[in-house]
């Protein structure tokens, strides 16, 4: 199998260093040919599946961009081609005479069934098909509790999946050289658009270039995120020798530049879990403090939370549907669509809901703390269903992760894997306590600048300092209120 021809698929792993399933296909010989498939499920998708934003569709296709000259510098290439996975992948396995189809599992309910389906179609041709996790540090399979069963609490999960990565103790690898091209019988085929495969490429690379100037994303130079490998890992390198040291407390202040903002590389791929866990590992070998340990062990956490949601969604596929606790499906949500709007337009009239959710429309991403404010504010403020705010944050977010953003929604909807049955967030309180000096929100709301601080995180101005900024849709503790009294209604 040495000379023959492998077909790598990359999908969530938009990189060649550190790519496990790519180390698996040059395993069986330096002949190996990456594909990405712009599948219309995903680019395009239908309502019943998570959307795409404008920002991650700007990332995506611009790390793809690179991906191919990191292809070309490998000694090979990356073929893009448009279309169903299930009908294209054996085609071309067929006329690149592949004998072996290589790529990494994904936890999402269509991926699952996608790649099940892709699996069959070349199985039945006789090819040979190897697949194996890469976005996760340990296997969904693996995570169990002493009865067998997936973990619904995080604690627990946390000291499960802790013990085993520090047991597995992972490393990373670097990106494979001397790979072997197309023959030039082939090429000739795609240069001339000819036949199958040429048709196929062509179409690829041609829908590529046209995302690539028709996306939509106006905040390409707002975007604290930056696509391809190479960015991520210098964002990588840049945050581990600064903000990572401080990263307990800073994380929490959105004026503060005291998070990684990987999010979308991790989404992506354009870096890897095992990248960044030993990134913090490097750090804690010389850091000289016990604050400077414990910031870097509150940092492994959140990638502890990324894999809990993750394997979560595995395990209970249904959560992409609705919430995990059944009696939250009998929750009397009130729905006002206006309100829906002002909040997604960041028209409240509560100054640090309003800077939050301004930051996502203009730059595609939002601090970490603001989302659960903006979440809890949409939920048990407005009383408005979790459902629609997961669809927005999908609709507008550069690092849109089904199994993060539905766990991060299901948390503040108090219906999800949470021992904690209710949690509301005061927005006036949050804002004082990591907005203080209010930078944040006079960055956002600029026409609140002029607004003494006390007044602008309460957000009780008045008529005179409003001046075109709107009156607060509701009052917090009145609303507070009504939602503890509508949620008796399905407590038992």
């Amino acid at each position: 199998m040495t000379s023959s021809r492998v077909l790598f698929w990359h999908r969530r792993d938009l990189r060649l260093a550190d790519n496990t399933g790519l180390q698996a296909a040059v395993a069986l010989g330096p002949a190996v040919t990456g594909v990405y498939v712009l599948d219309p499920a995903v680019i395009t998708p239908p309502s019943e599946l998570p959307p795409m934003a404008p920002a991650r569709l700007w990332f995506l296709v611009e790390s793809l961009a690179e991906l191919q000259q990191r292809w070309r510098q490998a000694g090979s290439r990356l073929l893009v081609v448009a279309g169903d996975p299930v009908l294209l992948l054996p085609q071309l396995a067929d006329l690149l005479d592949a004998p072996a189809v290589v790529w990494s599992r994904d936890v999402e309910p269509y991926a699952r069934e996608r790649d099940r389906r892709v699996a069959k179609a070349l199985q039945t041709d006789g090819r040979k098909v190897l697949v194996d996790w890469d976005q996760l540090l340990v296997a969904p399979e693996s995570l169990k509790t002493g009865a067998g069963d997936p973990y619904r609490v995080y604690g627990p999960f946390l000291r499960n999946w802790r013990g085993q990565v520090e047991q597995l103790a992972p490393s990373t690898s670097e990106a494979p050289e001397g790979l072997q091209d197309l023959r030039q019988s082939q090429l000739q085929q795609i240069s001339a658009s000819e036949g199958e495969l040429g048709r196929l490429c062509s179409l690829g690379q041609s829908e590529l270039e046209r995302l690539r100037s028709s996306h939509g994303f106006a905040g390409t130079d707002l975007c604290p995120c930056r696509p391809g490998e190479a960015a991520a890992a210098e964002q990588l390198a840049m945050f581990a020798d600064g903000p990572l040291l401080g990263y307990e407390p800073d994380r929490n202040f959105p004026g503060l530049q005291g998070t990684s903002l990987l999010s979308a590389a991790l989404s992506v791929g354009t870096v890897s879990p095992r990248q960044a866990w030993c990134a913090a590992q490097t750090a804690k070998r010389i850091v000289r403090s016990d604050e400077q340990q414990h910031a870097i062990t509150v940092w492994e956490q959140e990638l502890g939370w990324r894999e809990f949601y993750q394997q979560a969604l595995f395990h209970f596929p249904e959560l992409a549907d609705g919430p995990y606790r059944e009696q939250w499906r009998r929750f009397p949500w009130e729905n006002n669509e206006d309100w829906f709007d002002f909040w997604k337009e960041g028209q409240t009239g509560m100054p640090i809901i309003d800077a939050a959710m301004r930051q996502l429309n203009q730059t595609g991403w939002m601090h970490n703390r603001c989302r659960m404010i903006v979440a809890s504010y949409l939920v048990k403020d407005l009383i408005c269903d979790w459902r629609w705010g997961e669809r927005a944050f999908m609709e507008l977010e550069v690092d849109g992760d089904l199994a993060a953003n539905n766990g991060g929604w299901q948390w503040s909807a108090s219906s999800g894997m949470d021992p904690k049955p209710l949690r509301i967030f005061n927005p006036a309180t949050q804002a004082s306590k990591f907005d203080s000096a209010g930078d944040y929100i006079r960055q956002w709301v600029p026409e609140l600048r002029h607004v003494n601080t006390k007044d602008l995180l309460s957000g009780e101005i008045g008529a005179l300092e409003r001046r075109d900024y709107p009156e607060p849709l509701v009052d917090h503790k009145k609303q507070q209120a009504r939602f503890k009294a509508l949620y008796a209604t399905i407590r038992s």
